[in-house]
């Protein structure tokens, strides 16, 4: 799929009303342990894939009712990084998603009944960690370069009945250790354009990490420079979808957010402004 309509579908993107609109949320996952105990990573037999500390458990559970609440469209499928603590947020993002019945009292996900026929999840390796020593702290990473990543063990933390074990993934393995910044930056780009085109039809979830989410607004929002993003923090991007007989075609994202709302704070060229949410 283009990003432009061509001239053969004889349409103008910027004159003709779309058929209908796609949403993709890039977000941030929650509270990563490590931050939170110093010395989780000396005794740590994967020190470079820290899980969830305790209050990222419930930031994302509450982001997750956040996002079926406010959002006003469903969201159909979700991608996600296979690093743990990617996999833990999205665990409690779609249980939350799915729940027949959410005691909004409770902080936890246990046991609370779902629909899983309601989304559909997939390990992405392509949203994963920046691979080098800006994303994984120096010293924790392996000497050999093996993350040894389990899609099995990660789909196995998953609601029962939402992982889609038909999708294929983008990236079959990680990108190689010691990935440069930019070709990390371009390659979030181009993943979230890929999953967008992959499914034009549906609205999609890809949970990642900050450098991610700095890349989804930087990328759709000319000339932003980002400042903040909070864990759970999120981008909301828009795109108009053309359809012609059984083919689609679609327009650029836009960026929906404005400056502190999701857990992001930036700033424009020529913006007076800056608007924080209350955390």
């Amino acid at each position: 799929m283009a990003a432009s309509l061509p001239d053969s579908m004889g349409i103008d993107s910027k004159m003709c009303s779309p058929d209908f609109y796609q949403n993709v949320i890039v977000m941030r996952h929650g509270e990563r342990m490590d931050n939170f105990e110093p010395l989780w990573a000396s005794t740590a037999t994967r020190p470079w894939d820290p899980p969830l500390f305790r209050d990222g458990w419930v930031r994302a559970l509450e982001t997750g009712r956040t996002l079926r609440k406010t959002l006003g469209f469903p969201i159909n499928r979700v991608f996600v990084s296979p690093f743990l603590r990617c996999v833990q947020t999205a665990s409690q993002v779609v249980t939350a998603l799915c729940a027949v019945r959410d005691d909004t009292s409770t902080l936890s996900s246990h046991a609370m009944p779902i629909d899983p026929s309601k989304v559909k999840v997939s390990v992405e390796y392509g949203l994963c960690e920046m691979m080098n020593s800006t994303g994984i702290r120096p010293g924790v990473a392996p000497k050999d370069g093996n993350f040894s990543m389990d899609i099995s063990k990660c789909e196995a933390l998953l609601p029962a009945g939402t992982v889609d074990d038909k999708a294929e993934r983008l990236y079959q393995e990680l990108p190689k250790w010691e990935e440069p910044i930019l070709s990390t930056r371009a390659r979030y780009e181009q993943v979230f354009k890929d999953l967008a085109d992959k499914y034009p039809t549906e609205n999609l979830l890809l949970i990642t990490h900050g450098e991610g989410v700095q890349v989804a607004l930087s990328a759709f929002e000319k000339d932003a420079q980002v400042t903040k993003i909070e864990y759970c923090a999120y981008v909301k991007l828009r795109r108009p979808v053309f359809q012609r007989d059984h083919s689609f075609t679609a327009g650029e994202f836009n960026v929906l957010n404005i400056s502190g709302q999701s857990g992001i704070t930036y700033s424009l060229p020529n913006s007076s402004t800056t608007h924080i949410d209350e955390v």
